[in-house]
């Protein structure tokens, strides 16, 4: 059953663009960005620093993770960058991981151990 044709390497669109929200949201900081972006409108990036226990430039670097990613987006104009969620992506990659998430998986009997 192959619901994505395969389109670049062998991998769908959708495929890619599932993988790519998912390495986005492989660490810890990167979700607790996401949370704090998604409880405000907009957030500086002084205001998510403060969140984490790590350095300035760390979190810069998880923040270009999640920007490149598009799941959220910068709004530049000095001194002030402010942050906030892509709502299209957002969506997007809602849609993809309750699909991914919703297969049903063959049963399989589990052996007892002895």
């Amino acid at each position: 059953m192959k619901e994505n044709p395969p389109e670049k390497n062998g991998y769908s669109e959708k495929d890619i663009k599932l993988a790519r929200f998912a390495k986005a949201l492989s660490h810890p900081a990167r979700i607790t960005i996401l949370r704090h972006l998604a409880s405000l409108n907009t957030c500086c990036f002084n205001e998510i620093s403060r969140e984490l226990p790590v350095a300035a430039s760390t979190v810069s670097q998880h923040m270009t993770e999640l920007k490149d990613a598009g799941l959220i987006q910068g709004s530049f104009k000095p001194p002030n960058v402010k942050y906030c969620i892509n709502t299209e992506n957002w969506k997007i990659a809602r849609k993809y991981f309750k699909k991914l998430m919703n297969i049903e998986i063959a049963a399989v009997p589990v052996k007892k151990k002895k």
